[in-house]
């Protein structure tokens, strides 16, 4: 395994800056943002296709500071009832994929997207339960007639552009969410379809990250280091679908954290073993988004736990058994 950042929490760094400085700290790897929510801030992909000499230049800079680029990150929302929206997203992440392959990655990450209800929906519609029957409806017609068509197309499209990998953020709001969801759509469209595995977002759904890696043993093509801080109280309260503002940190029920300031070190470790017993020796790539932490703070503390927690190495041969 190795130790990896992803690039917005550095959006105030120049790329030669970030790489520098994750270098100093001793990150092996670096997940740039390319399109999408992640923006754009140290890689436009517009930058670099049909640009060599941008792109050695990169290249260049990488060797010089012995990082390495674990993938390229372009979360959108492809399948946005709003054509427009789901053009716009479409466009970067197809950008996305081809810089990637110019730098050498095969792997891409992103969201699954979210349709409307209907052809003449104007906005996404994420559906949480199985009753009444509408919902059920809707989730039919989401998923057969715009989400496994829509990847089915664009998988076909990453290959010929040379990606590999196609990694999932489970993320609610989206129709990926869940290990279960991850492998309906990966069932559906194939295998170059994974999961960007974070535990922040499973952790507030009562998603134990240990088990649910152990089910999606296989299909964890990425790993997002991010962390969630469960509030007890407010959750015995109001339960965990919480769409109130990330800023109100007392009254949510639950919030992102820095690794380790929702979950124990211990934990981490166990996420650590999990990952290496089903065969993952991937980035452990550190997304902060911390509402109690600079992004220097929070980063740096998440980087001196993971280099603790990290398997670095093969086991090799049992000599003991």
């Amino acid at each position: 395994m190795k130790l990896g950042v992803m690039s917005p929490v550095l959006a105030s760094m120049s790329m030669e800056e970030a790489v520098k400085y994750l270098s100093e700290l001793g990150v092996q790897c670096f997940e740039i943002g390319a399109g999408g929510f992640p923006g754009k801030a140290h890689l436009d992909p517009k930058d670099y296709l049909n640009n060599p000499e941008k792109v050695q230049w990169l290249k260049d800079l990488l060797k010089k500071y012995n990082v390495e680029i674990s993938a390229i990150s372009c979360h959108g929302n492809p399948v946005h009832p709003d054509k427009a929206i789901a053009e716009k997203f479409h466009n970067e992440f197809v950008d996305a994929m081809k810089v990637a392959v110019l730098l050498g990655v095969d792997t891409i990450i992103g969201f699954s997207g979210c349709p409307g209800d209907c052809e003449t929906s104007k906005k996404p519609n994420w559906v949480t339960c199985a009753w009444p029957d509408d919902f059920t409806e809707i989730l039919k017609w989401q998923w057969e007639e715009v989400l496994i068509p829509y990847w089915k197309k664009t998988a076909a499209l990453a290959k010929e552009i040379g990606i590999k990998k196609i990694a999932f953020e489970m993320h609610p709001g989206f129709c990926v969410y869940n290990p279960m969801t991850l492998l309906k759509l990966r069932e559906a469209v194939g295998d170059i379809i994974g999961a960007n595995f974070d535990p922040s977002h499973l952790y507030w759904q009562g998603i134990d990250p240990c088990e649910a890696i152990k089910y999606l043993e296989g299909a964890i093509y990425h790993f997002h280091a991010k962390d969630t801080k469960i509030d007890a109280a407010n959750t015995a309260k109001n339960g965990v679908l919480d769409t109130q503002n990330y800023g109100k940190i007392l009254q949510r029920s639950w919030v992102f954290r820095t690794v380790g300031y929702g979950h124990s070190k211990e934990e981490w470790n166990n996420i650590i073993s999990a990952l290496k017993a089903t065969g993952y020796d991937g980035a452990i790539s550190i997304e902060h988004e911390d509402g109690l932490m600079s992004p220097k703070e929070g980063l740096e503390k998440a980087v001196a736990l993971l280099k603790e927690a990290i398997i670095y190495e093969n086991a090799g041969e049992m000599w003991w058994a």
